[in-house]
């Protein structure tokens, strides 16, 4: 079986490209109750409507996993449909809270390129913002994934690695 969309090799990748991907997604009732079923986070801002009003929510915010997961899986079909590996996360920050109903986008730059050795594949360095329907920042992290070339041994960009905490 084949995929459908071949996805972007690390040829295909640019320093500084922005990609803003695809599909924004409401998360609602389902996405909560399956993430509560899996998961079963416990924090008490994310499990109690009362305690989340006491810090000045109207109701409790949806998990910040959750939201993670949701602004990572968004990315994938630009960034790692071709991966190897994600190699690491880097700067993970949470911004305002995501409640039910809440539409969020994903848009990820491109901060860094660097071949391996083997010149079969390359490390492309990313950081992926999410925000909400009203244009707040919800997340936004850096991550680093090794993507297959199209062309192994082709000619490669200048190593960029970024500096990341």
């Amino acid at each position: 079986m084949s995929k459908s969309r071949m996805g972007n090799y690390f040829e295909d990748f640019e320093l500084q490209q922005s990609i803003r991907h695809a599909t924004p997604i409401r998360l609602g009732d389902a996405h909560a109750v399956q993430f509560q079923a899996f998961y079963g986070p416990r924090f008490s801002l994310h499990a109690s409507d009362d305690f989340a009003s006491s810090l000045g929510y109207e109701r409790s915010p949806l998990p910040n996993m959750l939201v993670f997961n949701c602004i990572f899986g968004k990315s994938v079909p630009d960034i790692s449909l071709n991966a190897i590996a994600n190699l690491g996360y880097a700067e993970v920050r949470w911004g305002c809270g995501v409640e039910l109903g809440d539409t969020l986008f994903a848009e990820s730059r491109i901060i860094g390129l660097k071949q391996n050795s083997t010149g079969k594949s390359g490390t492309v360095y990313v950081h992926t913002t999410g925000t909400n329907q009203r244009g707040q920042e919800v997340i936004s992290f850096k991550r680093w994934v090794m993507v297959r070339k199209r062309q192994p041994g082709s000619p490669a960009p200048a190593p960029c690695v970024p500096d990341l905490l």
